[in-house]
């Protein structure tokens, strides 16, 4: 999120860094209103298929599955950049991303939200406890130097329209909680109280991704880096990823255990073997679940570059999973009435305006990101895929 600020400027970044939040709320909200009005939607797929019938299906599906598996693979990349962070590049990249995949297949493999909810908690000490080491350290750093930092209200000098891009889908990804909703609501005791959760969850993500964002560029400047972890120096920087290293491995499981329920239960739509309480159960779970931490675990290294992953992330799913999906939610399940209407009017406009910036994102962000990947093996600015240099 700094490098996002450093190179948006404070003002945009802020701007983009709320704006975003409150959007993913509201669109949080659309989607709990379709899980409450169609209950039998237990994963984001069977939504699309309220919508665009069996292509729906396939098509979101699809989307879901990969998505999921690139937030997979998005951890396994940081677990790497932590673990050469705090071992000085102690061992061959490719050592640690093996074991950054070991880690999260491991904490995967609990096929129920309620076995794992513990870690939550654990994930939430852990994040917080990171974030303040570097903004602590950071800020100590910045004072000992006794110069203001470099950073600018304004975007940075002749930013390019990619690397702007990135920067706001970078933003967009920190606010992907809806892409998961309909796979936990269909957990919950009482799927109504929905929103405190949408609520409490966006409200908290806002205010600490926007402080996180605008004091650590304010405290770094231009030379900010991503993930922000490192900005804080050798040594802090590797207690902060020590300490990051649970919210590393537990947020990404979690992913990894919501996109193998929705492949199991598919698969085992009709059977016994979906429930995961019998042998043949087990097996299957287990092998799932493998394949799907072995994929993450080639896209990471396959694009071994953190900004760019998250961006092409974004663009590519999020920005509908967000944006313009739960628009179109509201539209044709939600709405009541014309669209036109005087009471539909103000929402009618609101979620029009909701799925043209999920278009944006999806079309602008692919561009940038590709681009952005071709110009870094150009110029050299990345090591290659697949191998044993240092980030």
């Amino acid at each position: 999120m700094p490098a996002a600020f450093a190179t948006l400027g404070m003002v945009a970044g802020t701007i983009c860094s709320v704006g975003l939040g409150l959007i993913a709320i509201y669109t949080s909200y659309v989607v709990g209103q379709v899980k409450l009005k169609f209950p039998e939607v237990a994963h984001y797929a069977d939504a699309g298929r309220l919508i665009m019938g069996k292509f729906g299906y396939e098509l979101v599906g699809f989307m879901f599955a990969l998505q999921l598996i690139f937030l997979v693979g998005s951890h396994c990349l940081t677990g790497t950049i932590a673990f050469l962070n705090i071992t000085n590049n102690g061992a061959c990249s490719l050592v640690f991303g093996v074991v950054s995949a070991i880690i999260l297949l491991l904490l995967a493999l609990p096929p129920s939200f309620a076995e794992v909810a513990i870690l939550g908690y654990i994930d939430f000490v852990s994040i917080m406890a990171a974030i303040f080491i570097t903004i602590i350290a950071t800020g100590v750093q910045r004072t000992d130097v006794g110069v203001s930092s470099n950073w600018s209200a304004w975007p940075e000098e002749n930013v390019s329209f990619t690397k702007a891009f990135i920067a706001v889908t970078n933003i967009v990804f920190a606010y992907s909680f809806a892409i998961c909703q309909f796979s936990f609501m269909d957990e919950m005791h009482t799927p109504k109280h929905f929103v405190k959760s949408i609520w409490a969850l966006g409200l908290i993500e806002i205010v600490i991704y926007t402080l996180t964002g605008a004091l650590i560029y304010c405290f770094v400047g231009q030379d900010v880096k991503s993930p922000s972890l490192l900005s804080a120096g050798s040594l802090v920087s590797k207690v902060a990823f020590g300490i990051a290293l649970p919210v590393i491995f537990i947020s990404g499981s979690i992913n990894g255990t919501v996109v193998g329920r929705y492949i199991h239960g598919r698969i085992y739509k009709n059977s016994v073997t979906r429930f995961i309480n019998t042998t043949k159960g087990w097996i299957t779970w287990v092998a799932l679940i493998t394949v799907i931490t072995v994929i993450a675990w080639v896209i990471a290294e396959a694009i071994p570059f953190f900004s760019d992953l998250l961006a092409i992330s974004s663009a590519l799913f999020i920005s509908g999973f967000t944006f313009y999906f739960p628009a179109a939610f509201w539209f044709m399940l939600i709405r009541e009435g014309k669209w036109y209407a005087k009471e539909n009017l103000v929402k009618s406009i609101a979620n029009g305006l909701i799925f043209l910036i999920g278009m944006v994102v999806l079309v602008g962000g692919t561009y940038a990101s590709i681009v952005d990947i071709i110009d870094g093996y150009k110029q050299g600015k990345v090591r290659g895929a697949f191998t044993c240099a240092p980030f």
